[in-house]
């Protein structure tokens, strides 16, 4: 189902988040993008949400259908690393060789398997949902198979900032393995968010993809990420579903980042 197809009375132009501080973009900013959002995605197959932190202008956005729950596929691994840092943290020890190998080829291959490994050790799905709710993530729900989780874009930026601040509770050699990861994916893999990046940006990122059987076969395809400079830093998630195709699907999430990251730099 897309924006187009849901009733008035659910979507109006969409559903918005509005989150002080405002910074420098207005209230008519945000009407008028949301609009754009909305306009756009109604000539996309599928459906589509987004969310933006500029973390530097204080300013959040968000647009997402109702209801805003979408199959994370491999952008569930953000959670697992997070997981899997904070876990050795608790236990006051660095990664093990086999969880570094384990994170390195989940994050940047995003290997299905050394994933599955990860989230075993954090317990499974009950163990990653204590995980989040105890850090206060209460709106993306863990599944036995963990690319099933769902979760809305808001959610993942909460994810990202836990993974990335200087206040969160990832230590400072947590996040810059972290950042040395996620801005190290598979050039094949780098689609995405990135596509709103400006020349010497840093792109730290985690995309996922997957052919959906209660969908029909067609495809969740979804992009998280930071970018980041020495004059910015934004966080975005871009997640989608029904999409006929990959393709399809990537394209939307690069249009996406590419008009809301635009819209709130101006």
């Amino acid at each position: 189902m897309n924006l187009r197809s849901l009733p008035a009375a659910q979507v109006g132009l969409a559903r918005e988040t509005l989150m002080a501080p405002e910074g420098a973009f207005c209230p008519a900013d945000r009407l008028t993008l949301t609009r754009e959002v909305a306009a756009y995605l109604r000539t996309r197959p599928g459906r589509g949400a987004v969310a933006v932190h500029d973390r530097l202008a204080g300013t959040r956005f968000a647009v997402e259908p109702d209801p805003g729950m979408f199959r994370l596929a491999s952008v569930a691994k953000v959670g697992i690393l997070l997981g899997t840092l904070l876990n050795a943290q608790s236990a006051r020890r660095e990664l093990t060789p086999a969880e570094r190998v384990h994170a390195e080829a989940m994050m940047r291959r995003s290997d299905n398997a050394a994933a599955q490994d990860l989230a075993v050790e954090l317990g499974g799905d009950a163990g990653l949902t204590r995980l989040l709710r105890g850090l206060g993530v209460d709106q993306t729900w863990p599944a036995p198979a963990w690319g099933t989780t769902r979760s809305c874009p808001a959610d993942q930026l909460r994810l990202l900032d836990l993974l990335t601040s200087p206040t969160g509770p990832v230590t400072p050699g947590h996040r810059a393995y972290a950042h040395t990861l996620m801005t190290s994916v598979e050039p094949s893999q780098a689609w995405g968010v990135s596509a709103a990046a400006r020349p010497g940006e840093q792109v730290a990122l985690k995309n996922g993809w997957m052919p959906v059987d209660d969908h029909d076969g067609r495809w969740a395809i979804n992009s998280v990420g930071r970018l980041s400079s020495g004059t910015s830093d934004l966080l975005i998630a871009v997640l989608t579903e029904h999409n006929p195709d990959k393709e399809t699907g990537i394209r939307t999430t690069e249009d996406l980042a590419a008009l809301v990251i635009s819209a709130i730099r101006r």
